[in-house]
């Protein structure tokens, strides 16, 4: 394995576990398994448990499997919208929901924001869902928990409201029983490789794509709404899915939950609360986002001063330490620090510490 410790964002350092439980898989040839055994139904029942533990989800809230989080998008403006959705807009992957949404020829409206910048809350009364992105990764924006029921508030009662979980699941809280639909890909907080995703709905979402259905909208193919719970009953899927990735999914799942939600959390309070501490106390870089409220606690962004993200990370690459570009038209003038799970204080301590001599 290599020696280098990454604190990028996606994909990011595999979480300390990984290489254990791949060898495990390799020897026990999960990777050839049938996804209509016994077997896989074993892996899945016992991933879907695992993750519904971890986020504590209520009852009536269900757990499928997709190639990405980008995919849930598609499925979303499949599923559940018929005319009209909004979105709360302020980075590039905010604005890729939106943008999918209006090439479904939606009636898709939307707040945007300056990056950074903050949102009134207020929801248009012919939306039909509502979509926050809880991290936004591209520039380090964290959504607020208590603006994200804000929203479900101010939302029309029959409205569906939807999270985008990308980079902070599971270690940034949130109640699932005020938000309909939420959903993430495995590479960043999870420290798994790319190539799967987890789309969590409620029955509200089921009971509004099968009217759908029944009204003779076309809701997809083989990842419909109602074909993903048809094979979910069973502890299956409709295609041949990463049996691998679900496998290895439900083992991180159990290690978080060995080590418990809630110092996961503290841990990652206190390793985002001395990177930002770092960044305000050299000349070279700050935090992008000034209000701390907004500040994300998973992927730190810092906004540079007279230095370059390329020259910043060739220096802390020199040392086994691997950051992440900024994003879009912040390349270069963005760091984008992952702080993950998988991210231990000792890591980040050193991290900042050599930040500090740059």
């Amino acid at each position: 394995m290599s020696n280098q410790i990454f604190f990028t964002p996606g994909p990011a350092q595999t979480f300390y576990t990984f290489e254990q439980h791949l060898k495990t898989a390799i020897k026990e040839d999960i990777p050839s398994i049938s996804h209509r055994s016994k077997t896989f139904q074993d892996i899945f029942a016992s991933t879907t448990e695992n993750l519904k533990t971890l986020f504590d989800l209520p009852d009536g809230y269900h757990v499928y499997f997709t190639a990405s989080a980008t995919e849930v998008w598609e499925r979303i403006a499949q599923n559940l919208i018929n005319h009209s959705s909004h979105h709360f807009v302020n980075g590039s992957f905010s604005r890729r929901f939106y943008d999918i949404t209006k090439a479904y020829q939606l009636n898709a409206s939307a707040e945007e924001a300056a990056p950074g910048g903050s949102f009134s809350l207020n929801v248009p009364e012919e939306a039909e869902l509502v979509a926050v992105a809880q991290n936004e990764t591209s520039i380090g924006f964290n959504f607020p928990d208590k603006e994200i029921y804000q929203v479900a508030e101010n939302k029309n009662s029959d409205a569906l409201l939807a999270v985008d979980m990308g980079s902070c699941a599971p270690v940034v809280p949130i109640d699932f029983s005020r938000i309909d639909t939420a959903y993430f890909s495995v590479q960043k907080s999870f420290g798994l490789p790319a190539g799967l995703g987890v789309w969590i709905v409620n029955d509200r979402c089921l009971e509004k794509a099968a009217q759908k259905e029944k009204d003779g909208h076309i809701t997809g193919s083989y990842h419909r709404l109602s074909q993903l719970q048809k094979y979910a009953a069973k502890h299956q899927t409709p295609e041949t899915p990463n049996v691998l990735g679900i496998y290895l999914l439900g083992k991180v799942a159990q290690d978080m939950l060995y080590r418990g939600v809630k110092q996961l959390r503290n841990e990652t309070i206190y390793k985002s609360a001395i990177l930002y501490q770092t960044m305000k106390e050299l000349s070279w870089i700050s935090p992008f986002i000034e209000e701390e409220q907004y500040r994300s606690k998973t992927v730190g962004v810092g906004k540079l001063n007279g230095v370059s993200a390329t020259e910043i990370i060739e220096q802390v690459k020199a040392k086994k330490l691997v950051l992440g570009q900024g994003y879009g038209p912040f390349k270069e003038e963005h760091l984008r620090i992952a702080n993950f799970p998988t991210h231990s204080k000792e890591q980040m301590e050193m991290l900042v510490d050599l930040l500090a001599t740059l």
